[in-house]
């Protein structure tokens, strides 16, 4: 069947966004973002990774013109399982992401380095405390 066949694409939407990477026709001839690619859109941010039936899948990294960096796991365009979000000051969280929310356990390095370690849920954190190198 076709929808095996992986195009490798560069191209220049409209709206200024780019797109370097591999796509796959859909059943209906449109081509659609997947596998490995390069989207940069009209407003700086870059994405590198993997992507599946057109949106962000699997393991990438996203970087905002802010400064902020997310690199891990993404599932339909959200930041979904492990991953770290570093912020535009260097301070950074590493751990699970649930559709782009931090939840769970995991750390959070602050702008001097110090590191703090809980358990997240959004943008809350009960309870972090200092982790102590052993």
């Amino acid at each position: 069947s076709t929808d095996a066949v992986v195009f490798k694409v560069s191209f220049t939407f409209p709206n200024k966004e780019k797109y370097e990477g591999e796509c796959k026709k859909t059943p209906e001839g449109l081509l659609q973002r997947n596998g490995l690619g390069v989207h940069t859109s009209a407003n700086g941010m870059t994405y590198i990774g993997s992507w599946l039936n057109d949106k962000m899948n699997g393991t990438g990294r996203l970087e905002h013109p802010s400064g902020a960096v997310y690199e891990g796991e993404f599932k339909d365009n959200m930041y979904h399982g492990a991953g770290t979000y570093t912020f535009p000051n260097g301070a950074k969280y590493i751990g699970p992401f649930n559709e782009n929310k931090m939840e769970g356990e995991g750390d959070f390095v602050d702008e001097n380095g110090v590191v703090w370690t809980g358990t997240f849920n959004g943008t809350k954190a009960a309870g972090l405390k200092h982790k102590l190198k052993m």
